[in-house]
């Protein structure tokens, strides 16, 4: 069978010249999109040119448009905002200003454009690309270019990415920026609790988003607001009744602050806009609460870029030269974007016009439609913040006399408790009493099992570390006493959250249900892990956290080398085999290497990166990061590799080694952990409440079938339930990590970008995707 894989090898840029420009609103890791651009682009060949400030730099043309180099995009990674500038351009909206442009383009032979920005930005190149031909008509006839020029530089071909912090392009799963713009807003919301619990005060929070509410909604999500306000979905009318009682109700519930999210655009059911100092002016007068109003404002376009924001530029920079590359006249103009983890291309001109539906749907008050056509993710989002927030009073409930346990099993990690509070509040939303086991399994066999109710989770979301209590004892040893607890508290379904050991103990527990009928429940698990080794799962809770943790060491790291030139650091991270935290923590970072326990390496491979690093120290980059797994080879120590770099550095660079322990697992979960955990956790006890129903049989709950005993993980786009005994065959039990990992192909990305040749397999980019299309498989999206 001849083998169809697409390799880099066989992709040249040779002759082909290359503009990046980032244009309208800036957003954090557009420098990171900058940067994959001119080093991929330099790396298959390709001239590559900075064009500066936008649209305004190519309608001026002269010094605004450079030819990049290598070293040019160094310690962009870790910048906020965009270096080479973005302005809001008059000019190139008129014929005259676009014409000039062309010539800027054409005189440099530039013919491929990659375009960072907006909608705006985007609708702006499409234009510019179907005018081309006759631009350079144009431009012959007035005798500015030649014939030849004109025929040479016949077809222009664009590739947009989407740097915008509000999350308001259709089409993409996420744009470059929203991901930090959330971190700031969190960062605040976290600060602002502290202060408003002693003083018990209602704040009124406004964030950005002028028609979209995404930022508001996630942000409301991910610190459990009491009240969020947006304009695809404005309240009903009547709606302040309702938010002073939900209010008053939360503070007759021992709780001392309200938070009030409210997205710059939202609007009433009239279209009349909401303000803040409206709301304020409402809980004041009809509740005499003591109420602040805040206005996030630019705050929320600065900073430095989220691990995740860096790591989505980086492969959508990639990938839109890959895109470029393969362009051929006829290839309309397309936008790389991620859907789930996967890099996707899908046509300009339909992501613009779906945005576009959006605001339209949104002026004609079609609402329920403007949701929808956001896309799954955003219905989900909405959906859950609903079924989370509202407290329904008793009578509204459905009564279902089952008893469901919630427990964390394995080492701690952030985003644990965001989980068990989604968890306990969806359970109590069904109908069931929600029962919390304290320090996992152990705690399990010696009885440390209670109650908890709806208030007992509030304010879990933000908090790190597990509150119930976490140990790694697995349960087949005490499997006769859990049996009893089970029979003791009359448990009908068992929801696990943790990492490798919680794999490991639902296998165990499922093995022992031919011995224990008490076993014979509805179990699932969620994965929650720094190290991100759990089969059937692509990502688990707290890896995302980690990975900040590690990027946001390494770039003070990397800075405390500024003043002393020609350094490496050595830096050890954890993960035990799995080399997800070094890999994608070094693609965040910027790293030289990253030694992995999956990609074998020997003295040979040590031998060369440090050549490569001395041929590094002779450019005007003097410093060197290396990243190293705890266990990814047992003779090749962090110490050792310590050494060897400094004994062969001699005289080029010196070493200094640092071991990041465990901070990795610590700190307050980041918003994608938050918000991963809470809708994880959500649709895991959702499972739960159709499996007791599905189980109930002569008055008890008795399960017995592969598929009542599931691992809830993510897989490329979608969130799927899989049976444990199923995943046996994909796992490595000797070194706890699964046979096949999703990002070893982004390696080939991080040794690219660090200038090593190396072979990349694009055969799974390249499929233009129609938009449409997207929406229909999207149905389990998260």
């Amino acid at each position: 069978m001849p083998d169809t894989k697409k390799y880099i090898e066989n992709l040249s840029g040779a002759g082909k010249c290359i503009g990046v420009l980032t244009s309208g609103g800036d957003a954090q890791g557009m420098n990171a999109a900058v940067r994959a651009v001119v080093r991929m682009g330099i790396y298959v060949g390709a001239k590559v040119y900075f064009i500066h400030e936008g649209y305004q730099g190519m309608v001026d043309g002269g010094d605004n448009i450079k030819e990049a180099s290598w070293e040019s995009v160094s310690s962009m990674l870790q910048v906020g905002g965009t270096v080479i500038g973005s302005a809001r351009c008059k000019d190139f909206r008129t014929h005259e200003g676009r014409l000039h442009a062309a010539l800027n383009l054409v005189q440099r032979g530039i013919t491929n454009l990659c375009v960072i920005g907006g909608d705006g930005s985007l609708t702006g190149a499409n234009l510019f690309r179907e005018e081309w031909s006759g631009l350079l008509d144009e431009l012959v006839q007035s005798g500015q270019i030649s014939e030849d020029a004109a025929q040479t530089h016949s077809a222009l071909h664009i590739v947009g990415m989407v740097g915008s912090i509000d999350n308001d392009f259709c089409g993409t799963d996420m744009t470059i920026g929203t991901d930090s713009a959330l971190h700031r807003i969190i960062e605040v919301v976290d600060a602002i609790m502290t202060t408003a619990q002693s003083h018990q005060r209602t704040f009124v929070l406004e964030v950005m988003g002028r028609h979209c509410g995404y930022l508001a909604l996630v942000s409301a999500l991910a610190c459990g607001a009491d009240w969020v306000l947006i304009p695809e979905r404005p309240p009903k009318d009547g709606w302040e009744e309702q938010m002073c009682q939900k209010l008053s109700e939360n503070r007759a519930d021992k709780k001392r602050l309200n938070i009030i999210i409210v997205a710059e655009g939202a609007i009433d059911q009239n279209n009349k806009p909401i303000t803040t100092d409206h709301i304020k002016d409402l809980v004041v007068s009809r509740l005499g609460f003591d109420t602040r109003v805040t206005i996030l404002g630019h705050v929320q376009r600065g900073g430095t870029p989220s691990a995740f924001d860096r790591i989505l530029a980086s492969r959508m920079g990639v990938e839109a030269v890959l895109a470029l590359l393969e362009a051929s006249p006829g290839t309309p103009a397309c936008v790389v974007s991620l859907c789930g983890n996967q890099a996707v291309r899908v046509p300009l001109m339909e992501c613009v016009q779906m945005t576009q539906e959006v605001q339209k749907a949104m002026d004609e008050k079609r609402f329920e439609e403007a949701v929808k056509l956001r896309g799954r993710s955003f219905e989900n989002n909405l959906n859950t913040y609903k079924l989370l927030s509202h407290r329904k009073i008793d009578t509204e409930l459905p009564h279902s006399s089952f008893n469901v346990a919630v427990l964390n099993v394995g080492a701690p990690a952030a985003g644990m408790n965001a989980a068990v509070r989604s968890a306990v509040r969806v359970g109590i939303t069904e109908g069931h009493t929600m029962f919390a086991v304290s320090d996992g399994f152990e705690g399990f066999y010696k009885g440390q099992i209670k109650e908890i109710k709806w208030g007992d989770v509030g304010g879990w979301t933000g908090q790190g570390g597990s509150l119930l209590g976490t140990k790694r004892t697995l349960p087949a040893k005490h499997v006769d006493k859990i049996a009893e607890q089970m029979r003791i508290h009359n448990i009908n379904a068992l929801l696990v959250i943790g990492g490798f050991e919680a794999y490991l103990g639902l296998m165990e527990l499922q093995a022992a249900r031919s011995k224990h009928a008490e076993l014979c429940v509805p179990m699932v698990m969620v994965p929650a892990t720094v190290s991100n080794n759990i089969p059937g799962s692509d990502l688990s809770i707290g890896a995302d956290t980690a990975i900040n943790a590690i990027t946001d060491t390494c770039d003070r790291i990397k800075q405390s080398a500024s003043g002393t030139k020609r350094r490496v650091f050595i830096i050890e991270t954890m993960g035990g085999y799995c080399g997800y935290l070094a890999t994608v923590g070094g693609l965040a970072a910027g790293a030289d290497a990253a030694y992995i326990y999956e990609e074998p390496f020997d003295i040979r491979d040590l031998q060369s990166n440090v050549e490569h690093l001395t041929e590094k120290m002779k450019t005007s980059i003097q410093r060197g990061l290396v990243l190293r797994n705890e266990n990814s080879n047992e003779n090749y120590t962090t110490d050792f590799i310590y050494q060897l770099y400094s004994e062969e550095g001699k005289g080029v660079f010196d070493c200094r080694k640092n071991v990041l322990g465990h901070m990795q697992q610590g700190g307050a979960p980041s918003p994608f952990d938050r918000n991963f955990g809470t809708k994880i956790a959500a649709k895991a006890m959702q499972w739960i409440s159709k499996k007791l129903k599905e189980f109930y049989r002569d008055g008890r709950v008795f399960a017995n079938t592969e598929d009542s005993a599931c691992l809830l993980g993510m897989r490329r786009r979608a969130l799927l339930f899989q049976p444990v005994v199923q995943l046996k065959d994909e796992t490595d039990f000797v070194h706890r990590i699964p046979k096949e990992q999703w990002w070893l192909r982004l390696r080939p990305l991080m040794k690219i970008l660090a200038k090593y040749k190396t072979s990349y397999d694009v055969s799974d980019s390249g499929q233009l995707e129609h938009i449409v299309r997207l929406r229909a498989k999207d149905s389990s999206a998260i």
